[in-house]
């Protein structure tokens, strides 16, 4: 079976009525189970009482634990608790911390203009590692493969938005478009892509928690699997990041209970 979606070659259906390149994903071992799975748990969170009233709070407190996640996965593990003082200054937990923060602001552009986006994230998470001129600026070889990635933000598909955040995020880490940074700015526009593809609209569950939960071991192998482009890779992969979307929504429920109880 040849793959519809490989490193360099992300095309989603160009026109109405076209067959959709990302469906055989589906076929792949475990990604349908996976996917079903994953938005299954997303749905039990997006019912959650709390929302109704403190959804916001959720989604605050959500970007929190996510950037946390995400500075632990690039080897900053910090403490909560010193987060939430402002007692962290390590560069890359900034950088994660302004990311997060800054996702709101993005949704409505992501799907119109990745590149622009795409920029700004990578500003944010690398604006204390990397001069001036640097910033926002992938390098030369990047260039066909973020077109093809691109093509896959804005373009339609049946597939579930979990597997399109999937590949983004997969594409994203596996080329390294920016040489600083690009862990933070991969998870992100993966999470991104499933705020604005209806996965998690509210933005209260917490995938990068479940990448740190399954581990950085699982996380370089499945990623190294997505990169090779082989079809046990790249559904090693999928299934991998459903599982971590999972956690991140159990995570969001802990965050709602929490809130339920004062």
């Amino acid at each position: 079976m040849s793959i519809p979606v490989r490193p360099g070659a992300a095309r989603p259906a160009a026109r109405p009525g076209a067959p959709d390149p990302l469906a055989p994903l589906l076929e792949l071992p475990g990604v349908h189970e996976a996917a079903d799975s994953a938005r299954a748990a997303v749905d039990r969170l997006l019912s959650h009482k709390v929302l109704r009233r403190e959804s916001a709070g959720v989604s605050t407190e959500s970007a929190l634990r996510g950037a946390r996640a995400s500075a632990a996965l690039e080897g900053v593990d910090v403490p909560l608790a010193e987060l939430r003082a402002g007692a962290v200054d390590d560069p890359v937990v900034q950088g994660a911390l302004r990311v997060s923060a800054g996702l709101g602001a993005m949704v409505e552009t992501w799907q119109k203009a990745p590149g622009q986006v795409l920029a700004r994230l990578h500003v944010l998470a690398a604006a204390d590692r990397v001069g001036p001129a640097d910033l926002g600026r992938p390098g030369a070889h990047a260039g066909p493969r973020l077109s093809g990635l691109f093509s896959l933000v804005t373009g339609a598909t049946t597939a579930p938005a979990v597997l399109v955040a999937a590949l983004v995020h997969g594409e994203l880490a596996a080329l390294a478009p920016f040489g600083t940074a690009d862990g933070l700015v991969a998870r992100a526009a993966g999470r991104l892509t499933g705020i604005a593809r209806g996965l998690d609209p509210k933005a209260v569950s917490v995938p990068e928690v479940g990448f740190a939960e399954l581990g950085r071991p699982a996380y370089d192998e499945a990623l190294a699997g997505y990169a090779s482009g082989r079809p046990e890779g790249v559904g090693g992969w999928l299934v991998h990041c459903c599982r971590a979307t999972e956690h991140g929504a159990l995570e969001g429920l802990a965050i709602c209970e929490s809130l339920l109880r004062g």
